[in-house]
């Protein structure tokens, strides 16, 4: 379906405070792209972001059987077949981030049942709580993680780089997951483009869905602030 030029409109007001968001405009993240780190917050995101990648594809279901529109739950379901690794378990991209993990000297066994950071669980969480509320908040909340998703593997990578020759003990750091999930990402934003059909020109469904994308950016923002060496955040445990 042809997008309208009012409708255009909104998808690109949206998109823009999408990519202007301090998720991935903040403190820590932009340190993080210039090398500018010290190795314990290189080490506090190596091992906050497998949580993410670890529990993402169970968070990628909720949103799934709480789809109700048949064609975005097969756009769903293809994405969540890829991060299986396409029918090849063996290609699992949750194993590329192993493989990551390792290089560094970190042991994926020993960081499942680690306790996580406030930020990183009230993160996770957030995304579990709005994959399973109303479903244009639901909507929002995806676009706005799949747009913000750009702009966070442009400063994630060259920070990796950089890290890896500021300290001699990384320089054998295998990024591929990260290389591997950055030529996704033009692909999946644009399957957004016009993710609200027919119901675009509701204005509840438009709230909603603004609703949700800042939601979800905004926990993200303190998932970044909360990897700082000096950061006022606390640990939780799981659950």
């Amino acid at each position: 379906m042809a997008v309208k030029n009012a409708d255009a409109e909104f998808y690109r007001e949206i998109y823009q405070s999408v990519k202007k968001h301090p998720a991935t405009k903040n403190d820590f993240i932009d340190r993080f792209a210039k090398g500018e780190i010290t190795k314990e917050e290189f080490l506090n995101f190596s091992i906050e972001f497998y949580h993410f990648t670890r529990e993402w594809v169970s968070i990628l279901s909720i949103l799934l059987v709480n789809t109700p529109n048949e064609n975005d739950a097969a756009s769903l379901t293809r994405i969540l077949v890829s991060e299986l690794g396409d029918m090849d378990p063996s290609k699992r991209h949750e194993l590329l981030y192993r493989k990551y993990l390792r290089s560094i000297g970190l042991e994926p066994a020993d960081l499942i049942s680690r306790e996580q950071k406030i930020t990183t669980k009230q993160w996770l969480d957030g995304m579990r709580n709005y994959f399973s509320q109303d479903y244009f908040v639901a909507l929002g909340a995806e676009y706005g993680l799949e747009n913000m998703a750009i702009p966070m593997w442009d400063k994630l990578l060259p920070g990796l780089r950089m890290v890896a020759s500021k300290f001699p003990e990384f320089r054998g750091m295998e990024i591929e997951y990260f290389t591997f999930h950055r030529e996704l990402e033009e692909h999946h934003e644009e399957a957004m483009e016009n993710v609200l059909g027919e119901h675009i020109n509701d204005p509840e469904a438009r709230r909603k869905f603004e609703q949700g994308a800042k939601a979800i950016l905004d926990l993200e923002e303190k998932f970044w602030l909360g990897l700082a060496e000096n950061s006022n955040f606390k640990n939780t445990r799981r659950g």
